[in-house]
Protein backbone atom coordinates (compact mmCIF):
# COMPACT_ATOMS: atom_id res chain seq x y z
CA UNK A 1 0.00 0.00 0.00
CA UNK A 2 2.88 2.46 0.15
CA UNK A 3 3.23 3.10 -3.31
CA UNK A 4 -0.64 4.05 -3.28
CA UNK A 5 0.21 6.76 0.25
CA UNK A 6 3.11 7.88 -2.48
CA UNK A 7 0.41 7.58 -5.25
CA UNK A 8 -2.42 9.36 -3.42
CA UNK A 9 -0.46 12.48 -2.40
CA UNK A 10 1.74 13.31 -5.49
CA UNK A 11 -2.28 13.36 -7.11
CA UNK A 12 -3.36 15.63 -4.83
CA UNK A 13 0.36 17.73 -5.11
CA UNK A 14 -0.31 17.85 -8.81
CA UNK A 15 -4.07 19.14 -8.49
CA UNK A 16 -2.78 21.62 -6.43
CA UNK A 17 -0.38 23.21 -8.73
CA UNK A 18 -2.36 23.08 -11.16
CA UNK A 19 -5.96 24.51 -9.56
CA UNK A 20 -4.42 26.82 -7.28
CA UNK A 21 -1.35 28.57 -8.67
CA UNK A 22 -3.30 32.13 -8.86
CA UNK A 23 -4.64 31.86 -5.16
CA UNK A 24 -1.42 31.14 -4.13
CA UNK A 25 0.10 34.34 -6.21
CA UNK A 26 -2.49 36.32 -4.92
CA UNK A 27 -1.95 35.34 -0.90
CA UNK A 28 2.10 35.73 -1.72
CA UNK A 29 1.19 39.30 -2.87
CA UNK A 30 -0.93 40.62 -0.33
CA UNK A 31 1.72 38.99 2.33
CA UNK A 32 4.42 40.85 0.89
CA UNK A 33 2.60 44.41 0.36
CA UNK A 34 2.04 43.97 4.44
CA UNK A 35 5.59 43.33 5.37
CA UNK A 36 6.99 46.09 2.91
CA UNK A 37 4.99 48.55 4.56
CA UNK A 38 5.69 47.50 7.89
CA UNK A 39 2.20 45.69 9.06
CA UNK A 40 1.94 41.87 10.26
CA UNK A 41 1.88 38.63 9.05
CA UNK A 42 0.10 36.03 11.08
CA UNK A 43 -0.78 32.68 10.65
CA UNK A 44 -3.08 30.75 12.87
CA UNK A 45 -4.85 27.62 13.02
CA UNK A 46 -6.44 24.69 15.27
CA UNK A 47 -5.82 21.26 16.27
CA UNK A 48 -3.52 19.63 13.47
CA UNK A 49 -4.27 22.81 11.22
CA UNK A 50 -1.92 24.67 14.05
CA UNK A 51 1.15 22.85 11.82
CA UNK A 52 0.37 25.30 9.19
CA UNK A 53 1.84 28.13 11.98
CA UNK A 54 5.07 26.01 12.76
CA UNK A 55 5.25 25.01 8.94
CA UNK A 56 5.48 28.62 8.01
CA UNK A 57 7.94 29.65 11.56
CA UNK A 58 11.15 29.39 13.27
CA UNK A 59 12.36 26.59 10.95
CA UNK A 60 15.61 26.79 8.31
CA UNK A 61 14.19 28.56 5.22
CA UNK A 62 11.20 30.50 7.04
CA UNK A 63 10.98 34.03 7.14
CA UNK A 64 11.13 35.47 10.42
CA UNK A 65 9.25 38.79 10.36
CA UNK A 66 5.52 36.84 10.37
CA UNK A 67 3.86 35.86 13.70
CA UNK A 68 2.23 32.53 14.74
CA UNK A 69 -0.84 32.93 16.83
CA UNK A 70 0.13 29.32 18.01
CA UNK A 71 -1.06 28.95 21.63
CA UNK A 72 -0.98 25.58 23.01
CA UNK A 73 -4.64 24.98 24.11
CA UNK A 74 -5.68 24.95 20.34
CA UNK A 75 -2.98 22.15 19.53
CA UNK A 76 -2.88 18.48 20.68
CA UNK A 77 -0.50 19.07 23.40
CA UNK A 78 -2.49 19.66 26.37
CA UNK A 79 -5.14 17.10 25.67
CA UNK A 80 -6.02 15.23 21.75
CA UNK A 81 -9.50 16.91 22.26
CA UNK A 82 -8.98 20.31 23.79
CA UNK A 83 -8.83 21.93 20.69
CA UNK A 84 -11.78 20.21 19.16
CA UNK A 85 -14.20 21.97 22.51
CA UNK A 86 -11.92 25.28 22.29
CA UNK A 87 -12.44 25.86 18.41
CA UNK A 88 -15.96 25.69 18.66
CA UNK A 89 -15.94 28.15 21.64
CA UNK A 90 -17.45 31.47 20.50
CA UNK A 91 -14.95 34.94 21.33
CA UNK A 92 -11.78 32.86 21.84
CA UNK A 93 -10.43 33.90 18.56
CA UNK A 94 -11.36 37.81 19.16
CA UNK A 95 -9.17 37.35 22.88
CA UNK A 96 -6.42 36.46 20.73
CA UNK A 97 -6.38 38.79 18.16
CA UNK A 98 -6.52 41.30 20.89
CA UNK A 99 -3.56 40.07 22.49
CA UNK A 100 -1.59 39.66 19.46
CA UNK A 101 -2.89 43.21 18.08
CA UNK A 102 -4.31 42.44 14.71
CA UNK A 103 -4.42 45.77 12.90
CA UNK A 104 -5.25 47.98 9.85
CA UNK A 105 -2.95 46.59 6.95
CA UNK A 106 -1.92 43.25 8.56
CA UNK A 107 -2.38 39.95 6.79
CA UNK A 108 -4.19 36.98 8.70
CA UNK A 109 -3.63 33.37 7.38
CA UNK A 110 -6.29 30.86 8.78
CA UNK A 111 -5.87 26.97 8.46
CA UNK A 112 -8.61 25.18 8.78
CA UNK A 113 -9.23 21.98 6.50
CA UNK A 114 -13.64 22.19 7.12
CA UNK A 115 -14.01 26.16 7.88
CA UNK A 116 -16.60 25.22 10.13
CA UNK A 117 -15.83 26.03 13.51
CA UNK A 118 -16.31 28.93 15.83
CA UNK A 119 -12.45 29.80 15.74
CA UNK A 120 -11.22 30.26 12.09
CA UNK A 121 -14.93 32.35 11.10
CA UNK A 122 -14.48 34.36 14.49
CA UNK A 123 -10.83 34.88 13.61
CA UNK A 124 -11.54 35.85 9.92
CA UNK A 125 -14.56 38.28 11.00
CA UNK A 126 -12.34 40.27 13.92
CA UNK A 127 -9.71 40.23 11.24
CA UNK A 128 -11.38 42.15 8.90
CA UNK A 129 -13.69 44.15 11.53
CA UNK A 130 -9.83 45.46 12.47
CA UNK A 131 -9.10 46.37 8.33
CA UNK A 132 -6.68 42.86 7.87
CA UNK A 133 -6.56 41.20 4.99
CA UNK A 134 -7.66 37.49 5.27
CA UNK A 135 -6.12 34.50 3.78
CA UNK A 136 -8.06 31.26 4.12
CA UNK A 137 -6.08 27.32 3.68
CA UNK A 138 -9.48 25.18 3.60
CA UNK A 139 -10.53 21.58 1.81
CA UNK A 140 -13.25 23.22 -0.38
CA UNK A 141 -14.68 19.96 -0.92
CA UNK A 142 -15.30 19.18 2.12
CA UNK A 143 -16.58 22.90 3.51
CA UNK A 144 -19.27 22.87 0.89
CA UNK A 145 -20.28 19.50 2.21
CA UNK A 146 -21.38 20.46 5.46
CA UNK A 147 -22.71 23.55 7.57
CA UNK A 148 -21.39 26.20 10.06
CA UNK A 149 -21.11 25.91 13.74
CA UNK A 150 -20.89 29.60 14.05
CA UNK A 151 -24.03 31.50 15.10
CA UNK A 152 -23.50 33.49 11.95
CA UNK A 153 -23.76 30.57 9.95
CA UNK A 154 -21.02 31.30 7.88
CA UNK A 155 -17.86 29.25 6.62
CA UNK A 156 -14.35 30.66 6.88
CA UNK A 157 -14.09 30.23 2.73
CA UNK A 158 -16.56 32.47 2.66
CA UNK A 159 -15.28 35.92 4.57
CA UNK A 160 -11.56 35.83 2.97
CA UNK A 161 -9.74 37.93 0.68
CA UNK A 162 -7.99 34.75 -0.52
CA UNK A 163 -9.11 31.09 -0.54
CA UNK A 164 -6.52 28.35 -1.03
CA UNK A 165 -7.86 24.83 -1.71
CA UNK A 166 -5.47 21.97 -0.23
CA UNK A 167 -7.90 19.73 -2.63
CA UNK A 168 -8.44 17.12 -0.11
CA UNK A 169 -11.23 14.72 0.03
CA UNK A 170 -14.28 15.19 2.78
CA UNK A 171 -13.02 14.07 6.21
CA UNK A 172 -9.36 14.57 4.88
CA UNK A 173 -8.20 10.87 5.18
CA UNK A 174 -8.64 9.39 1.30
CA UNK A 175 -7.58 5.51 1.32
CA UNK A 176 -9.63 2.68 1.99
CA UNK A 177 -8.83 -0.86 3.35
CA UNK A 178 -10.63 -3.87 3.31
CA UNK A 179 -11.92 -4.46 6.31
CA UNK A 180 -11.44 -1.29 7.92
CA UNK A 181 -14.34 0.80 8.78
CA UNK A 182 -12.92 4.88 8.67
CA UNK A 183 -10.28 5.81 5.72
CA UNK A 184 -7.21 6.39 6.29
CA UNK A 185 -4.31 8.58 4.90
CA UNK A 186 -5.31 12.50 5.93
CA UNK A 187 -3.62 14.71 2.88
CA UNK A 188 -4.17 18.07 4.30
CA UNK A 189 -1.01 18.19 5.99
CA UNK A 190 0.91 17.06 2.96
CA UNK A 191 -0.64 19.69 0.53
CA UNK A 192 -0.30 21.98 3.43
CA UNK A 193 3.39 21.90 3.45
CA UNK A 194 3.30 22.84 0.10
CA UNK A 195 1.28 25.52 0.44
CA UNK A 196 3.09 27.25 2.94
CA UNK A 197 6.11 26.58 1.56
CA UNK A 198 5.32 28.15 -1.88
CA UNK A 199 4.07 31.53 -0.25
CA UNK A 200 7.36 31.84 1.54
CA UNK A 201 9.13 31.69 -1.10
CA UNK A 202 7.09 33.73 -3.50
CA UNK A 203 7.08 36.68 -0.64
CA UNK A 204 10.40 36.09 -0.12
CA UNK A 205 10.96 36.65 -3.81
CA UNK A 206 8.41 39.87 -4.12
CA UNK A 207 10.57 41.48 -1.39
CA UNK A 208 13.59 41.14 -2.72
CA UNK A 209 12.59 42.44 -5.91
CA UNK A 210 11.48 45.35 -4.02
CA UNK A 211 15.16 45.47 -2.44
CA UNK A 212 14.37 44.33 1.23
CA UNK A 213 16.52 42.21 2.90
CA UNK A 214 14.45 39.37 4.40
CA UNK A 215 15.37 38.11 7.67
CA UNK A 216 15.25 34.28 6.99
CA UNK A 217 16.00 31.43 9.47
CA UNK A 218 19.19 29.15 8.70
CA UNK A 219 19.43 25.70 10.40
CA UNK A 220 20.40 26.06 14.03
CA UNK A 221 22.60 22.86 13.67
CA UNK A 222 24.46 23.39 10.94
CA UNK A 223 28.20 23.91 10.92
CA UNK A 224 29.45 27.65 12.05
CA UNK A 225 26.13 28.69 12.59
CA UNK A 226 26.67 31.30 15.06
CA UNK A 227 23.95 33.70 16.52
CA UNK A 228 21.87 34.77 13.50
CA UNK A 229 18.84 33.48 14.48
CA UNK A 230 18.79 34.78 17.90
CA UNK A 231 19.03 38.63 16.63
CA UNK A 232 15.88 37.61 14.43
CA UNK A 233 14.32 35.96 17.75
CA UNK A 234 15.28 38.63 19.71
CA UNK A 235 13.81 41.13 17.26
CA UNK A 236 10.96 39.57 15.74
CA UNK A 237 9.50 36.61 18.02
CA UNK A 238 6.27 37.73 20.40
CA UNK A 239 6.69 41.32 19.47
CA UNK A 240 3.37 42.16 18.88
Amino acid sequence: MIDQVFARGFKVLEELQNTQKEALYKASELIAEAIYNGHKFFVTGSGHSHTVAEEFYARAGGMACMVPILTSELTLVDHPTKSTYLERLVGYANILADLYHVSEGDVVLIASNSGRNAFPVDMALEAHRRGAKVIAITNMKHTLSTTSRHPSGQLLYQLADVVIDNCGDIGDASMMIEGVVAPLCPTSSMANAFIAQSIVVQVVCLLTERGMEVPVFMSANAQNQVNRNDEFFEKYTRVY
